[in-house]
């Protein structure tokens, strides 16, 4: 059995309503990764715009258009620090204009895009504290499951309210997923309750590398994030967890754990239905 190891970071960022200044806190932060060896970093949801839906569409981009705000930031960071980024969601441009994909961009280290991910499942709830969410309002849904190859591992594509259907991460299991990002923006109210429980399970059950990026503290519109980005190993142990500061958490994720889990304990290969 072949050692095959790569050191990854979840990165936890406090995103508001300006771009500009939202990229130039993901370079510094992707910089120091990059200084401490990280070959993988995974960027929180809303990681470039976190602010008013009117400001949302007004900075949607064409996937593909390597002139692009965003995309060319994104691709110059990669590149500069021979670095993996995955980077979502973002807003993407879609055929209804006033409703942009939420897209997660994969670019590899020399800074191409390689893949793309659409969110799939859209955020509608009251939440008891009083707050109405409505992401169906002014966004648009994807419809496929995505898995890529990074660094040799395979990695299977979600953003943040995906966490919550299992079915998906089955999916991407199915399709050769041994690695799962989790690219997030959970609310407070949710996130102290639900973000841990949620990702040891999906680890557990899928046998699986999870990345979790996410946003913490006070954004525009009231709205107040959760944090804690972490990684968890495929036996569900979180070994690696972010405080309440903006950064990153880094770990070396390794295929040889990787199999001796699945070998171990074969539930995967005891699936009935």
């Amino acid at each position: 059995m072949t050692s095959h190891k790569l050191r990854v970071a979840a990165v936890q960022l406090n995103s508001q309503d300006d771009v500009e200044r939202n990229l130039q806190a993901v370079s510094r932060v992707v910089e120091r990764a990059a200084a401490d060896g990280v070959r993988l970093a995974v960027l929180p949801e809303n990681f470039a715009y976190f602010g008013p839906e009117l400001g949302r569409r007004s900075v949607s981009e064409r996937v593909g258009d390597a002139a692009a705000p965003i995309q060319k930031a994104l691709s110059e960071l990669a590149k500069t620090h021979r670095m993996a980024l995955i980077a979502g969601g973002f807003p993407e441009l879609s055929p209804e204009l006033e409703r942009p994909f939420n897209t997660c961009l994969v670019f590899s280290g020399a800074g191409e895009l390689v893949a793309r991910y659409r969110k799939i499942h859209l955020f509608d709830v009251d939440l008891p504290d009083g707050t109405e969410l409505r992401e169906s309002r002014d966004t648009r849904a994807g419809d496929d499951a995505v898995v890529v190859d990074v660094a040799g591992f395979c990695v299977g594509l979600s953003i943040c309210y995906d966490l919550r259907f299992p079915e998906l991460y089955r999916e991407l299991v199915s399709r050769g997923a041994e690695v799962l990002v989790v690219p997030a923006a959970f609310t407070l109210l949710t996130g102290k309750d639900h973000w841990h429980p949620l990702l040891r399970a999906r680890a557990i059950e899928s046998q699986s590398y999870v990345i979790a990026a996410a946003q913490w503290g006070k954004h525009p519109k009231g709205r107040t994030t959760y944090g804690h980005a972490m990684i968890v190993d495929p036996w569900g142990t979180i070994v690696a967890e972010c405080s309440d500061r903006v950064g990153y958490v880094a770990a070396e994720i390794d295929r040889e754990y990787l199999d001796e889990v699945r070998s171990r304990l074969p539930s995967l290969k005891h699936r009935r239905l």
